[in-house]
């Protein structure tokens, strides 16, 4: 049988690291970003435009599939990817940090964690078992296990008793996962933020359990840049080699470079899509607020270097008055235009790790992004 992962082009100099994670719906070639799909859908696209755009895998939320339209009713599609109609690969994220920031009144035990749902403030009590179980059901390539997120910052001992609780539950969830044989991936998430003797632990755990996949969570939500840097840094060193790393929810460009400078392999954000359907355009000369009265009369692309179909075909001047018009149109073009950008900036990662000129890329999409901050 062949490896889940392989490593196929390593960056001398760098720990960056091109590869391909095999999964039943297909083969996601990495670095890779997962376009964020929570209920079944990138917001403002249908697939088709979201597979066009070049996305390998997108992400769906196990909680709120959970919530709606509910397991049943997915179950008796045959599974989340006859149910939205999306063939390619699928991760699940657990639902772990939704549980903690929409729910009001979260009790943590070490059985499960009790919550109210944000739609009817119905409570309900999931445990990691109960993750595993819903995860299954769906029938994503890749699930994550159930973990205890904490905001930041948060007190050290505290963190603790959350990178303790992780570890119990991450044990518990890859118990459940072996009881029934499939297809699917089971990966693990550490925790600890920027504190690395507790970040360590959490990793060195979640070792020894073994996953197939080991993944980075409670970071890029308000620590230092020089702590998260330093913390990725150290877990290069830590994270086997021949298992993917996922970055969960890290979105800004430079971050991406240095991370997977760092070796990471999978990233996840709504960066793209949600600046989208606010205005804020990504483009390689920096950032464009559509909104702005400036626009108002010009002419030219968003960008014109770029080939999406936004770009190709209309001009700043109808965009801002597709967005000022609260036009649904606006969502749309603007959603293709972000994904289109941050797709296309994967590819060139991955093509320059394979030509072994990764720290040119990096230093010259860094400079353009220093040279056109506002």
């Amino acid at each position: 049988m062949s490896k889940a992962f392989v490593i196929t082009h390593r960056d001398s100099g760098t720990s960056a690291r091109a590869g391909r994670i095999r999964t039943p719906h297909g083969t996601i070639q990495t670095p890779a970003f997962a376009p964020v799909a929570s209920q079944g859908t990138v917001k403002a696209l249908v697939h088709d435009q979201v597979k066009k755009l070049g996305a390998q895998l997108i992400l769906v939320n196990a909680y709120h599939l959970y919530l709606r339209p509910g397991l049943e009713t997915i179950e008796k599609a045959g599974g989340v990817h006859a149910f939205i109609s999306w063939k390619k690969p699928i991760l699940s994220d657990s639902g772990g940090f939704q549980i903690y920031s929409l729910s009001p009144l979260v009790k943590v035990t070490e059985e499960g964690v009790w919550f109210a749902s944000h739609l009817d403030g119905t409570r309900i009590f999931l445990r990691p078992e109960d993750v595993v179980d819903i995860q299954r059901v769906l029938g994503t390539d890749i699930m994550m296990v159930l973990d205890h997120v904490l905001p930041y910052p948060s007190a050290k001992a505290r963190m603790k008793e959350a990178v303790k609780m992780t570890t119990v539950w991450a044990r518990r969830s890859k118990d459940r996962f072996l009881l029934k044989s499939n297809r699917q991936q089971l990966w693990g998430i550490s925790q600890g933020s920027v504190f690395w003797d507790l970040r360590k632990r959490s990793i060195e755990d979640l070792l020894a359990i073994g996953f197939d996949g080991y993944a980075l969570g409670g970071l890029g939500i308000g620590e230092p840049k020089a702590e998260l840097m330093a913390t990725l840094e150290k877990a290069d060193s830590l994270l086997p080699r021949d298992k993917p790393r996922y970055l969960m929810g890290m979105g800004y460009i430079e971050d991406v470079l240095e991370a997977v400078e760092k070796g990471i392999d999978l990233f996840d954000c709504v960066l793209p899509t949600r600046n989208a359907r606010n205005g804020t355009l990504f483009t390689r000369r920096g950032k464009i607020v559509i909104k702005n009265s400036k626009y108002a009369r010009d002419p030219r692309p968003l960008d014109d270097t770029c080939r999406c179909p936004t770009c190709r075909n209309f001009s700043r001047a109808y965009l801002r008055h597709l967005y000022e018009r609260e036009e649904m149109a606006s969502a749309v073009l603007n959603t293709i235009h972000n994904l289109h950008f941050y797709l296309d900036i994967f590819r060139e990662i991955r093509q320059s790790i394979a030509l072994n000129s990764y720290q040119e890329l990096k230093r010259r999409l860094i400079q353009h992004i220093k040279e056109n901050e506002p």
